[in-house]
């Protein structure tokens, strides 16, 4: 297993790997069509980033830091193909984007998810994402967000 930068070529498979998870839980929203039609554009042009984990030469995971002000990444676009989902890929998958962010010089990571999703939320809760104050919550541009949590990353 190998985890890598997102090249060209690599829209369909990262499209195609979030679009597994969103259609069995939820459905495509507006941005998630937008992120999908155009990554580079979106995501990476903006300051941005997207891994994928490849297994024997197949992309089976990914996940982007998405630029939100100097210091701060959101993370999104995580996924973990069905069949893998459970063998700790998910984890590697995070613990790349943490290191990733650091290099980057982040202060603090930012995600939204949705409380039904309990693996990824005890995922993200288990390697230092917190709650962020309901006090600090901005509206999310995804109707499926319910969860927001955050890792700071410098004192």
């Amino acid at each position: 297993m190998t985890i890598r930068e997102f090249q060209p070529g690599d829209e369909a498979a990262f499209r195609d790997l979030n679009t597994e998870w969103i259609t069995k839980h939820f459905q495509l929203e507006s941005k998630d069509v937008a992120s999908f039609a155009d990554p580079s554009a979106t995501i990476l042009h903006k300051g941005g980033k997207i891994y994928l984990a490849e297994q024997d030469g197949t992309p089976v995971g990914c996940v982007a830091l998405l630029l939100r002000q100097p210091g701060e990444y959101e993370v999104g676009k995580m996924a973990v193909t069905a069949a893998l989902q459970g063998t700790g890929l998910g984890r590697r998958l995070m613990n790349h984007i943490i290191e990733q962010a650091r290099v980057l010089g982040a202060d603090r990571l930012y995600l939204e998810t949705n409380d039904t999703l309990l693996p990824a939320v005890t995922l993200y809760r288990s390697v230092g994402f917190q709650d962020v104050p309901a006090e600090r919550v901005v509206p999310s541009p995804y109707a499926r967000a319910n969860v927001y949590l955050e890792l700071p990353l410098r004192n």
